[in-house]
């Protein structure tokens, strides 16, 4: 009965280009038939939920093939049908332990599809919010190979936050997956696109809050190498956002246990900008950084203005 009311070709997308859709703005394109639809899944959860369902006779219709049939449909456009269908396969995968390999595998699958291929998918956002498991190797993984190449597609911001939570709490749960994260965030980073450029830095910001200090100094070299070419940046929210991160407390901490690496990477960049960069926002900003860098090591900062004041002068 499920299987003959919902399994169905979808229409053609209303949107082909995921990026140019806003989830907080767009209104999404509605299901017309959804009276039934939701009937239906209602049905079917109450089915699976029941105290009297027995998965060893159930396993003969909720099969592979059931299972592909379910992950297509989280093409939908409607968010309320993606929204049922992420708990039916949150109980299908909680019901049926033999599957539990292949649905991981066919997510993968729908994954790298999205990021080598079609580069566009209605309910990625909704699988990846879905994934919260105990960390095994296959885990850390999908992370490194899935998760981490999602990055590149350039309808980001359309699961972003999302998918900064995921990887936040990979990191809370392995702190020795900082220095791979961190290295492919900088890999992937956008060239020539600001807007995607301010939400690394948001995601940036949120692994560094979960970072522990000896896995900051792995990744701090190159980390804020790009970190000073965003404080250059002439797109005056990329320079904002890089340079907010001198109001996080705990990164402030990580950066004055390492002023002796950090301040020399970033003195140029700050010094240079504080006098030529277009917006007065962004000077107040940098005074700001300056400041709490000649607080932290007045010697080191002295050090740093002479050396810089004798490369501009040969």
């Amino acid at each position: 009965m499920f299987a003959v009311n919902l399994f169905r070709t979808l229409p053609p997308s209303s949107n082909p280009n995921g990026a140019e859709f806003d989830p907080e703005e767009d209104e999404p394109t509605l299901e017309a038939s959804w009276p039934h639809l939701q009937f239906v899944y209602e049905l079917f959860l109450r089915f699976l939920e029941s105290s009297d369902f027995q998965p060893t006779i159930a396993k003969r219709y909720i099969d592979h093939q059931f299972v592909l049939n379910l992950l297509e449909l989280f093409d939908s456009e409607d968010p309320r049908e993606r929204d049922f269908l992420k708990t039916v396969l949150h109980r299908i995968y909680g019901k049926f332990l033999g599957l539990r390999a292949f649905i991981r595998k066919q997510i993968n699958n729908v994954f790298y599809r999205f990021i080598y291929e079609t580069e566009h998918h209605n309910g990625i956002a909704d699988i990846i919010n879905g994934f919260a498991l105990p960390l095994k190797e296959e885990h850390k993984q999908f992370l490194l190979k899935v998760l981490l190449p999602l990055h590149k597609v350039k309808s980001l911001s359309v699961y972003h936050p999302q998918l900064t939570y995921c990887v936040v709490q990979f990191l809370e749960k392995d702190p020795s997956l900082s220095e791979p994260v961190i290295k492919s965030l900088l890999k992937f980073w956008p060239k020539t696109h600001s807007p995607k450029e301010v939400m690394f830095l948001n995601e940036l910001e949120e692994l560094l809050d979960v970072i522990e200090p000896a896995e900051f100094q792995k990744v701090m070299v190159p980390l804020f190498r790009q970190i000073s070419k965003c404080v250059s940046s002439p797109h005056f929210q990329v320079a904002e956002r890089a340079l907010y991160f001198w109001n996080n407390e705990y990164i402030m901490s990580l950066i004055a246990d390492n002023s002796t690496v950090i301040l020399p990477i970033m003195f140029p960049s700050l010094y240079r900008n504080s006098k030529s960069h277009w917006n007065k926002t962004i000077h107040g900003l940098i005074y700001n950084a300056l400041k709490l860098f000649m607080e932290m090591n007045q010697k080191l900062f002295d050090e740093c203005n002479k050396n810089y004041r004798q490369e501009k002068q040969q």
